[in-house]
């Protein structure tokens, strides 16, 4: 394969598992051309025309020396030491790192509208998702604009070594995952407890088990009814506002999915009574990655696992 079509897979599976559905995201790119058939001429010049096409900007093709791709050296976080292993390993003949990197990462924040529309498909009213997540997009933004962001993938170019990123597309695959997964095993699942044990059923959650980074109850406890169960905070780039959990509660949400919380958005989603269950985010991160990691072993690529993905296999060659 070629990086453009590994990328090209990425974007079409992503879109494919979007929590949105295929209708809302065909109407986001619609309206991302709009935006740019409106541009004065200097103006479009300037503006990145992957997103076009892409609606994941945290998604990138970082470097390419047109190489046919055989062998993919693949983690969560792929840096200095990762690429220098790359390098030291000699027959790889690419680099995929699922956390954004050079231009993916200075524009994450891009990508977070995915989740007030994610929001409303579980019933909260989409005006009050994007007056919510929109601040926290700037907050984000202005967050990752200081950043050395190109400072891996110049060590790449100086490597020789390719170099891309698949965000957002893999994370949308994790979620599509546990989300069907939890409506197959809604009559099974009362208690947070009950949703704790569906997870360890998975294999990188299991294995995360044994490495003491498995499933968490944060907010809540094993008893507690669990109620409505929510995956939005599988996907969209990064952690979203903090105020969002008492709207959450006045419109019926139970239990969150999430892969990783901070301490003050848990404190904040227990101050309005909802559970909180944390996958774990290095075998959430590998779930999604996984999926779409089979589709390239379908295709005869080799995956070397590494930087805290773990590698499970859902087919047989």
């Amino acid at each position: 394969m070629t990086i453009k079509q590994i990328y090209d897979l990425a974007i079409k599976l992503g879109m494919a598992a979007d929590l949105r559905g295929a209708d809302k995201v065909k109407a986001y790119l619609a309206r991302v051309k709009k935006q740019y058939d409106n541009l004065p001429k200097n103006k479009q010049t300037e503006f990145d025309q992957e997103k076009l096409t892409n609606p994941y900007s945290d998604t990138r093709v970082l470097t390419d020396n047109g190489k046919n791709i055989k062998k993919v050296l693949v983690g969560v976080d792929m840096e200095g030491a990762e690429l220098l292993l790359a390098k030291q390993l000699g027959d790889i003949d690419l680099v995929m790192a699922h956390h954004p990197e050079g231009e993916a990462l200075a524009d994450l924040a891009d990508v977070m509208a995915l989740q007030a529309q994610v929001l409303a498909s579980y019933g909260l009213p989409i005006n009050i998702a994007e007056s919510l997540t929109k601040p926290r997009m700037s907050e984000v933004d202005r967050g990752v604009s200081p950043a050395n962001h190109n400072r891996n993938v110049d060590m790449a170019k100086l490597l020789g070594l390719n170099f891309m990123c698949v965000h957002t597309p893999a994370d949308n695959l994790g979620a599509e995952f546990l989300s069907d997964l939890f409506k197959k095993k809604a009559k099974e699942i009362e208690t947070v407890g009950d949703i704790i044990e569906l997870l360890k059923t998975i294999p990188e959650y299991a294995a995360a088990v044994k490495m003491k980074a498995g499933p968490m109850i944060f907010a809540g406890s094993e008893e507690q009814s669990c109620g409505k169960i929510v995956v939005t905070e599988f996907t969209g780039g990064t952690s979203g506002s903090k105020e969002v959990y008492e709207k959450m509660a006045q419109y019926g949400f139970g239990t969150i999915i999430s892969m990783h919380m901070s301490e003050e958005h848990r404190k904040e989603a227990e101050k309005y009574h909802i559970n909180v269950v944390v996958a774990g985010h290095m075998a959430s991160d590998s779930l999604g990655l996984n999926l779409f990691l089979d589709e390239l072993e379908k295709k005869g690529v080799t995956i070397v696992p590494t930087s805290g993905l773990i590698r499970v296999k859902r087919f047989k060659k």
